[in-house]
This record gives structure tokens, C-alpha cells and sequence, in this order.
């Protein structure tokens, strides 16, 4: 029979390797959105008709009629979506709560006593109870968000009813910084401007996401030991 024996060192490192490891994967993670994919879709290739030649330029698997409606209304389309999201709220609350009591009672005279010993004793016999109470709250908070700038997105699906379902992607690097842009809603194509253009403002089940990928991103989030101190101390 053979006996493993573990060394409290190698104890100490082992558990100290663990932290670190589980520190660095949760090192700073962001909120989650509620947001679908915004892969673009998978669009099968027409197949070709074939035709007798004849000399004509015309090919009826690309045509498209020059005077039909122009905005995007099939799968594949693109829509861009001018995001103009302005979110402000406030709220403010005071109350006050105040109660007084008073309680006296006393004997004026006495039928056994005279004269100085019964004013004596009727005062020793007086008593007074009194109570206050006093409560005062006042509370307020005050939320302010701004979010512009543009994206084009492309029809991943139209709904039954004929409304379109967009998503779209946008990632720019600079030097060590990633910017990624993801947006997905509902349009209805009624309300989209010539060109394929829509506001933020009147697409439905907006979900907007903006993320910063790289070394800011890494400066704004506590390090791992901190995180682990703050997640272990009860104050």
C-alpha cells in the first residue's frame, strides 16, 4: 500500500494557482444584453434559367423592375439605422412624520392635612408623562443617457405581418482597442425613409450593445486579487 504525502507548500501553491485562475476569467464581466445573434443571414444562390441565346444583355435571374418600391423588403437587404437614444429620468421624494403627547395628573387637596404640609405633599403627588416622536426622509435620483451614431444593418427575416427583423455588426480596432457596435430590432417598412433609412426612435424591440475589447477596456476593470477580497470581505 502506498502513501501519497502532500506538502503544505505545494498545498499553498496549488490553492494559490486556483485563485489566479479564477480570478483572470472573471476579471471583468460585463453586463449581459438580452440580444439575438446579428450574424448576417445565409442567402442560397439563384439558379440560373437558361436561356436560348438571342444577344440580349437582359438575364431574368438578376432582374429587378427599375420603377418598383426601392426600400428594403426581403432577406438580405440593407437598412440603415440612425441611433439618436436619449434616456433621462428623475425622482424626488420628502416626507415628514411628527407626534407630540403630554400627560399630567396631580392632587389638589388633601382633607387630612392643612396648610404647608398639604401644598408639600399635593406636589410630591403630581406626576407628568411626555413623549415626542419625530421622523423626516428625503431621497432623489436622477438617470441621463446619450447615444448617437449610425450603423447599417441587414433584414435577417420578415415577420408575417410584413415587418422586417434587422441586425448588424460593426467592429473597429485601433492600435490595441477593439470597438464593436451591435444592433437588432424590429422595422416597419412604412416608416422607412428613401434610401432604406430609419431612427433608432421607431424600431421595436431595440437592443443596442457597445463593448470595448483591448487594453481600456482591461484599465477600467479592478484586478483579480481585488475582486476576490471584495467578493470574501462582509463590509
Amino acid at each position: 500500500m502506498f502513501k501519497t504525502i502532500v506538502s503544505p507548500c505545494a498545498t499553498a501553491v496549488a490553492i494559490a494557482a486556483a485563485l489566479m485562475v479564477s480570478g483572470c476569467v472573471s476579471l471583468n464581466p460585463p453586463p449581459p444584453v438580452d440580444m439575438p445573434a446579428t450574424a448576417p443571414p445565409v442567402l442560397q444562390p439563384r439558379e440560373p434559367v437558361a436561356q436560348a441565346p438571342s444577344g440580349s444583355l437582359f438575364n431574368a435571374s438578376r432582374y429587378r423592375p427599375a420603377f418598383e418600391d426601392q426600400r428594403a423588403r426581403m432577406v438580405g437587404d440593407t437598412v440603415t439605422v440612425t441611433i439618436v437614444e436619449r434616456v433621462s429620468a428623475s425622482q424626488s421624494t420628502d416626507s415628514k412624520v411628527g407626534r407630540n403627547n403630554d400627560m399630567s395628573t396631580g392632587i389638589n387637596s388633601l382633607p387630612l392635612l392643612k396648610g404647608g404640609a398639604e401644598k408639600v405633599l399635593a406636589e410630591a403627588l403630581t406626576l407628568g408623562v411626555g413623549s415626542k416622536n419625530d421622523f423626516k426622509g428625503s431621497g432623489s435620483t436622477s438617470s441621463s443617457n446619450t447615444f448617437t451614431g449610425s450603423i447599417a444593418t441587414t433584414v435577417v427575416d420578415v415577420l408575417p405581418n410584413g415587418h422586417l427583423v434587422i441586425a448588424g455588426e460593426k467592429q473597429i480596432g485601433v492600435n490595441q482597442n477593439v470597438d464593436v457596435l451591435r444592433f437588432t430590432g424590429s422595422v416597419d417598412p412604412r416608416s422607412l425613409r428613401p434610401g432604406s433609412t430609419i431612427a433608432s426612435t421607431q424600431v421595436a424591440n431595440l437592443r443596442v450593445e457597445s463593448r470595448s475589447r483591448g487594453q481600456a477596456g482591461e484599465a477600467q476593470s479592478i484586478g483579480w486579487l481585488s475582486r476576490f477580497f471584495l467578493n470574501v470581505t462582509p463590509f
